[in-house]
């Protein structure tokens, strides 16, 4: 990496997946071949872009409660073929910096290496739609993009370059504003892409009643009804923490007519814990032609 180049550090490294590079890499490989997981690896050698998927849902918490529901969604991409870019916006949990922030750093580390950042598509994405400014605050501390990072990097070795959008601003407006520049530019610049949205479901709850409420909102996010979902997600009462990500995703979908939709897999805290008393919920879908 050439000197002058601005790297973010991975600074959840041995909170939410482990900071040994092994070990890492074990605990990836074992959550795709998890007994909640999808129960194989990745291709070695990646299959050619498709396009017949454009973007996964992916939870966001530990590996040990999450990675193996994570790991069906990039199962998926990994069979959909690899692209050359992927857009990946994350909820910002410590309400710093700007409302809808795309990193200022030109490379993200993890144990595993280091993933460029698409400057050039970032700007034009700045550019084209103004609510999502330059910042580097917002992605400081923020786990829900970097957890990501180390299962593209297991999925394609060749890791694509990325897009990390962090939204403090979550309202149906903002998301649909975002996702329709983000389509604008995928079907414009004729990009092979992906968009991943990284959200957890249901907090703190009974599982019973998260699953309740959940599938509520992902009736919803079958749907593409960006609005519905929103509207659930308040008059419902449920604590899902990446709304507007997901939001995006289904602008995207719907812009460039992936109209169907597939839960992939619906999990809970409590598969692994055995409470089920409190759990918190985890969900991961595909968005396909």
């Amino acid at each position: 990496m050439a000197s002058g180049v601005r790297v973010r550090s991975p600074v959840n490294a041995g909170y939410f997946y482990p900071a040994n590079p092994g070990e890492l890499a074990e605990t990836l490989r074992a959550s795709f071949l998890h007994r909640l997981g999808p129960g194989r690896l990745p291709e070695k050698a990646p299959r050619e872009y498709t396009g017949r998927v454009i973007g996964v849902v992916a939870p966001h918490a530990g590996y040990v409660y999450s990675g193996h529901v994570a790991a069906h969604s990039y199962l998926e991409l990994s069979d959909a073929g690899r692209p050359d870019v992927v857009f990946i916006l994350g909820p910002n949990h410590h309400a710093l910096g700007v409302p809808i922030a795309v990193d200022e750093n030109d490379a993200w580390e993890t144990p595993l290496g280091q993933v460029m950042v698409d400057k050039e598509l970032a700007k034009e994405l700045s550019s084209l739609e103004r609510i999502v400014l330059f910042d580097y605050q917002a992605h400081f501390y923020e786990h829900s993009i970097e957890v990501q990072i180390p299962f593209l990097q297991f999925t394609f070795p060749e890791t694509p370059r990325i897009v990390p959008i962090s939204m403090m601003l979550q309202t149906p407006e903002a998301a649909v504003r975002v996702g329709k520049a983000i389509a604008s530019l995928i079907k414009n610049k004729g990009l092979k892409a992906y968009v991943i949205a990284s959200s957890d479901m249901s907090h703190y709850v009974e599982a019973r009643i998260a699953r309740e409420k959940d599938f509520k909102a992902i009736e919803k996010i079958k749907a593409l009804d960006v609005e519905g979902l929103y509207d659930t997600v308040i008059e419902e009462d449920i604590s899902m923490c990446g709304p507007g990500p997901v939001m995006v995703l289904m602008q995207v979908a719907r812009e460039l007519g992936y109209t169907n939709v597939r839960l992939l897999k619906y999990a809970d805290s409590g598969d692994v814990t055995g409470d089920k008393s409190s759990v918190v919920a985890y969900a991961s879908l595909s968005f396909e032609k």
